[in-house]
C-alpha cells in the first residue's frame, strides 16, 4: 500500500489539513500553560488551595457568562473565521503579558487572575465560531473521522505539551515557557487565515433569538441528557483538576519535569483511544459508545486519591490511571462531539452549542471554586475522592434516554431518536 493511501482521507484536502495543523499547534501550546499557569502560582507566588480554587474559576467563569451572548453574536455573523483569527492573536498577546511581568518583578496573583478570565473569554469566542467553520469544510459522512483526527491531535498535545510544559517550567521557570504557547496561538492564527470555505449564511435576527439555542437543548431528550451527564462530569472533574497539581507536587512529592511526564505518558491512551473510537462506534453504535466512554474516563480516576507509598509505587498508580481515562475520554469526545455535529441544525448551531457550554461548562467555575474551599477545609485527599466518586455516576444520566440504544448520528431535522424506534 502506497504511503498516500495510509493519509487518512480528511488530511489529503488541503482546506481541512490546515484546519487540523492549526489546531494540532495550538493545542499543544494549551497544554503548556495548563501545567504552567499554575505551577507559576504554586512555585513562584507561593497560592494556597483557596487560591487555586479563584485562578481556575477566573479561568472558567467566561464559559457561565459569555457563551449564550456569543453565541447569538456568531450565529449573526457571515465571517466567523476572522473572529476566530482575532481571539488566536489576543489570547497570544494575554499570554505574554505573564513573562514580561515577572521579567519586571511585577507578576502578581490578580495579574493571573485577570489574564485567565481575558484567555477564557477569548477561547469562548473562538470556539462560538468553530464547529460552524468546521462543519462547513467538513463533509456529513466524515463528522466521525474530522473529530477523531482533532481528538487525536488533543491526544498528542496532552503526550508532548505538559512533557515539554514541565521541561521548560524547569529550564527557563514557569512565566517564560507561557512564550511557546503565545506562539502557537499566531501560528495557529496564520493557519486559518490561509482557509477558504463558504461559511453558513448567518441567520436572521428575530423574536427569541437569543433564548433558541437554550430552548433547543432543553427540548431535545437526547441532548438534554448529554447535558446532564456532562454538566456533572464538568462539576467534579473540576474539582478533582483544581487541586491536582497541588496535590502532586505538595502531598505526593512529585516534581514539575516528573509530573508532566505522567500526563503526558497517560496521553498514549488517549491516541489510541482516538484511534479506535471509529471501529467502537461502527462496531457497538454513537450511544453505546458514550456510555462506554464516560465510564472509561471517569473509573480510573479514582486510583488518583488511593496513591500512596513509594514513589515508583504512585508515579505507576498514576500512569494508569491518566492512560486509561485518556482512553474513555477520547471514545467520548469523538462521539459526543460526532453527535452534535448531526443533530444540530446550521441555523442555530452557534447558539445551542453556547447555551450547551453555557450549561456544561457553567459547572466547571463552580467546581473549581467548591475544589478549592473544601480543599481548604477537609484537606486535598479527601476532596479528591468526593470528586472522583461524584464524576462515576454521570453515566446514570444517559440511561433513561434514548441514546444508549443510538446506533446512526440523527439527521437534525428532528429530535434525535433511536435506530428503530418509529
Amino acid at each position: 500500500m502506497a504511503l498516500v493511501d495510509r493519509i487518512p482521507e480528511l488530511l489529503r484536502e488541503r482546506t481541512f489539513r490546515r484546519y487540523w495543523t492549526g489546531q494540532t499547534i495550538s493545542l499543544a501550546g494549551d497544554q503548556i500553560s495548563l501545567i504552567a499557569i499554575p505551577l507559576a502560582a504554586v512555585l513562584i507566588l507561593g497560592a494556597d488551595a483557596a487560591e487555586m480554587g479563584w485562578l481556575k474559576t477566573a479561568e472558567l467563569l467566561p464559559a457561565l457568562l459569555l457563551n449564550l451572548p456569543l453565541g447569538a453574536w456568531a450565529d449573526r455573523q457571515a465571517r466567523r473565521r476572522r473572529a476566530m483569527i482575532a481571539a488566536d492573536l489576543g489570547r497570544a498577546a494575554l499570554i505574554l503579558t505573564l513573562p514580561v511581568a515577572y521579567a519586571l518583578d511585577a507578576l502578581t496573583l490578580g495579574q493571573l487572575y485577570a489574564v485567565a478570565f481575558g484567555i477564557g473569554a477569548l477561547t469562548v469566542l473562538f470556539e462560538a465560531c468553530n464547529t460552524t467553520l468546521l462543519v462547513a469544510i467538513v463533509p456529513t459522512d466524515r463528522y466521525i473521522q474530522a473529530n477523531a483526527l482533532v481528538n487525536g491531535s488533543r491526544s498528542m498535545s496532552w503526550l508532548a505539551g505538559p512533557g515539554i510544559g514541565g521541561v521548560l517550567v524547569q529550564v527557563l521557570t514557569a512565566p517564560f515557557a507561557l512564550v511557546a504557547d503565545a506562539l502557537t496561538y499566531v501560528a495557529s492564527a496564520g493557519y486559518l487565515a490561509r482557509i477558504d470555505a463558504v461559511e453558513p449564511p448567518p441567520a436572521p435576527v428575530a423574536k427569541g433569538h437569543f433564548t433558541e439555542g437554550l430552548r433547543w437543548v432543553l427540548r431535545d431528550t437526547s441532548m438534554r441528557a448529554l447535558f446532564a451527564a456532562s454538566g456533572t462530569i464538568q462539576l467534579f472533574n473540576y474539582m478533582f483538576h483544581t487541586l491536582f497539581v497541588l496535590y502532586a507536587t505538595a502531598e505526593l512529592g512529585i516534581s514539575a519535569g516528573l509530573l508532566g511526564l505522567i500526563l503526558g505518558a497517560g496521553a498514549v491512551g488517549g491516541l489510541i483511544g482516538a484511534a479506535v473510537s471509529g471501529a467502537v462506534v461502527r462496531r457497538i453504535g454513537i450511544g453505546a459508545s458514550l456510555v462506554v466512554g464516560f465510564l472509561g474516563f471517569t473509573l480510573p480516576l479514582l486510583l488518583i486519591p488511593l496513591a500512596g507509598g513509594p514513589l515508583p509505587l504512585v508515579v505507576a498508580v498514576m500512569f494508569v490511571a491518566e492512560f486509561l481515562s485518556c482512553v474513555g475520554v477520547m471514545i467520548v469526545d469523538i462521539a459526543a462531539g460526532s453527535f452534535q455535529m448531526a443533530a444540530i441544525p446550521d441555523a442555530v448551531r452557534a447558539r445551542v452549542m453556547g447555551a450547551f457550554r453555557t450549561l456544561n461548562h457553567g459547572f466547571r467555575p463552580v467546581g473549581a471554586l467548591a475544589g478549592g474551599l473544601l480543599g481548604t477545609a477537609i484537606g486535598l485527599r479527601p476532596t479528591l475522592w468526593i470528586a472522583t466518586g461524584g464524576a462515576v455516576l454521570a453515566v446514570l444520566w444517559l440511561l433513561p434516554s434514548p441514546l444508549p440504544r443510538m446506533r446512526e448520528l440523527p439527521t437534525g431535522d428532528e429530535e434525535s431518536t433511536p435506530v428503530g424506534a418509529s
